[in-house]
C-alpha cells in the first residue's frame, strides 16, 4: 500500500507541527499558506506537559526549553497577599516537563527550521478557496490564483475562521462568547515586585482578577492582563474598529488598580501601545463531524474545536489533535479509515469537553463577583488527568483491540 500524500492548509502551530508529525510516520506532505511568508504574530503561548511531551517526541522541545522561560506553578492570591490557591502549569517530578512560556515566533521559527533539515515543502502564497471535487480515493481543491491541486486528504489547520471548515459547515460561524483578554508586556523591573513574592499570579479581588506572567528566558518582561466582558454585537470588522483605540485599553487595565497591590499599580503606570493585545474569545460549537463524508477533508485544531485561552490550552489541545491524528495514520494500513477518524475524533472529544470545564473554572477565579452566573460553584481542579496521556499506548492500544476482534 503506497502511503497517503497529505495537504495542510495553514502554516500556524497547528499545521508545522503536523508535517513533522507525518514525516515521523513516513507519510509525505505538503503545506500550503495563503501569505507570502510564515505566520509571524505576536505573544507567547503557554506550553503544559501534555503538549511539551509532543513535542519531546517529535524533537521540537530540546531546541526551545532554554528559549522561553520555564516554571511550575500559578499562584492565586488576594488583595492582601494572602495564598488562595495554587495551580500546577507543570511539574518536572510529577509530569516529566515544567510548563514553558515562549514566544510564537521562536516556535515557528524552529519549526520552520526543522521543516527545512527535513526537505517538508511549504508553499507560500497559497490561498485555499474551495474543494471542488471529492472521491473515494482523492480530494481536488481550487486555490485562489485558480489553480488546483489534488491529494489523499486535505487537512484544515487554519485556525478559528477556517476556510476548509466551509466546507463540512458552510453555514457556521464563530460565535463570540461576549469575554475578552486585555494584555500587556512590561518589564518587570517596573513592577518593583516584593522580595520573595511568587510570579505568575493572579491576584484576586472583588473587582475580578488581575494575571501576572513572566516571559522572555531570563523572566525580565511580564504579561499583564485582565479579562473584560464585552457584551454582544461584536463582529470581526468591529474589533479592527476597536482595537485602534488603544488608550481605551490603558484605561481598562488600569481602572481600579487601586484596589490591587501597590505592584499592581505600579505594573500599569507606563503601558506602550505597541505592547497591547487584545484577544476575542470566540468559540465554535461542538462538531459532528471533523471529517467529510467520504473521509477526505479533515480539520483539526481550532478549526474543530476554538477553546478560549483562560486556561492556556488552547495551542495545547492542538498539538494533541495533530499528533494522535499522524500517529493513527501511521497505522491507516491496518485499520478502517472511517474507524480511525471515529475513534480519533470521540478520544479528542472527550478531552476537549473536560477542557472546556477547565476554562470555565478558571473564568469564575477571575471574573469579578457581579459577572459570575449564579449557581455557579467553583471546583477544586486536578489535572493528572490533562497533563499525563499517553497517546502512543492508546493508540496501539486501540489498533490493536481491532485488529483481535477481527481476527
Amino acid at each position: 500500500m503506497a502511503p497517503l500524500n497529505i495537504a495542510i492548509i495553514g502554516s500556524g502551530l497547528s499545521g508545522l507541527s503536523l508535517a513533522l508529525a507525518l514525516h515521523q510516520q513516513n507519510i509525505p506532505c505538503t503545506i500550503y499558506e495563503s501569505r507570502p511568508a510564515s505566520l509571524n504574530i505576536g505573544g507567547a503561548v503557554m506550553l503544559s506537559p501534555n503538549a511539551l511531551k509532543i513535542l519531546d517526541a517529535l524533537g521540537i522541545y530540546e531546541r526551545v526549553r532554554d528559549k522561553g522561560y520555564n516554571f511550575e506553578t500559578l499562584e492565586y492570591k488576594n488583595g492582601s497577599g494572602e495564598l488562595l490557591e495554587v495551580y500546577e502549569f507543570g511539574s518536572k517530578e510529577k509530569y516529566g516537563y515544567e510548563a514553558l512560556r515562549i514566544y510564537r515566533t521562536v516556535l515557528i521559527d524552529e519549526l520552520l527550521a526543522m521543516l527545512k533539515e527535513k526537505d517538508i515543502s511549504i508553499v507560500f502564497g497559497k490561498k485555499f478557496t474551495k474543494v471542488v471535487a471529492e472521491t473515494e480515493n482523492d480530494v481536488t481543491w481550487e486555490f485562489q490564483d485558480g489553480s488546483t491541486q489534488t491529494a489523499d486528504i486535505l487537512v484544515g489547520a487554519d485556525g478559528i475562521h477556517s476556510t476548509v471548515r466551509c466546507y463540512l459547515y458552510p453555514d457556521l460561524v464563530p460565535a463570540f462568547t461576549g469575554m475578552a483578554g486585555v494584555t500587556a508586556a512590561v518589564p518587570t523591573k517596573q513592577l518593583k515586585i516584593p522580595t520573595g513574592y511568587h510570579i505568575p499570579v493572579t491576584i484576586m479581588t472583588p473587582n475580578g482578577g488581575f494575571v501576572i506572567a513572566p516571559q522572555e528566558v531570563d523572566g525580565s518582561e511580564v504579561l499583564i492582563g485582565k479579562q473584560k466582558r464585552m457584551g454582544e454585537g461584536f463582529d470581526r470588522a468591529g474589533w479592527d474598529r476597536y482595537m485602534a483605540d488603544k488608550d481605551a485599553f490603558v484605561e481598562f487595565l488600569q481602572e481600579g488598580a487601586s484596589n490591587f497591590p501597590e505592584m499592581v499599580q505600579n505594573a500599569v503606570s507606563h503601558i506602550p501601545h505597541n505592547k497591547i493585545n487584545v484577544w476575542p474569545f470566540y468559540a465554535v460549537p461542538k462538531l459532528e463531524k471533523w471529517a467529510s463524508e467520504k473521509r477526505r477533508v479533515i480539520i483539526l485544531g481550532d478549526a474543530a474545536h476554538a477553546i478560549p485561552p483562560s486556561a492556556g490550552q488552547g495551542i495545547n489541545q492542538a498539538f494533541e489533535d495533530v499528533y494522535m491524528f499522524a500517529l493513527l495514520l501511521g497505522q491507516a494500513d491496518k485499520v478502517e479509515m472511517q474507524d480511525t477518524l471515529s475513534f480519533w475524533q470521540d478520544y479528542r472529544q472527550k478531552r476537549i469537553t473536560k477542557v472546556m470545564w477547565l476554562n470555565r473554572q478558571t473564568d469564575l477565579r477571575r471574573m469579578p463577583k457581579e459577572a459570575q452566573t449564579s449557581g455557579e460553584i467553583i471546583e477544586e481542579i486536578e489535572l493528572s488527568w490533562l497533563y499525563l496521556p499517553n497517546f502512543k499506548d492508546d493508540v496501539e492500544s486501540w489498533v490493536n483491540g481491532k485488529l483481535e476482534k477481527r481476527d
